[in-house]
């Protein structure tokens, strides 16, 4: 992770913590795609859609080379995005299920 020699870890957290906020004020995926957009550059847009497609691939319990296979992805980046499925701190596994509700259930558009 970049350091910010400037910046305390307290600080560090604080605008880590902002940004989470930020986020969990966008209503719509047309809302999330304009923010990321203009947070990101196209580089980590892909490395983070990859990474979440590897979830997904994942999921269905799809061998890493088949994986590599599909979409071109490192095997290193795919058991990277696992261990972190197995032993991460659980984000993956809980925006998955939340995904996966969403998509059985789907609710009334958000305003």
């Amino acid at each position: 992770m970049k350091q910010h020699r400037q910046l305390s870890p307290r600080q560090e957290a604080q605008f880590e913590r902002g940004l989470y906020q930020a986020i969990l004020t966008l209503k719509s995926v047309e809302e999330c795609r304009a923010f990321f957009r203009d947070l990101c550059t196209p580089a980590e847009l892909e490395a983070m859609a990859d990474r979440w497609a590897v979830v997904e691939w994942l999921e269905r319990g799809t061998p890493y080379r088949e994986i590599h296979k599909a979409t071109g992805l490192s095997v290193t980046t795919i058991g990277r995005v696992a261990r972190y499925v197995s032993d991460g701190n659980g984000g993956y596994d809980l925006a998955l299920r939340r995904v996966e509700a969403q998509q059985r259930h789907p609710g009334p558009a958000p305003r």
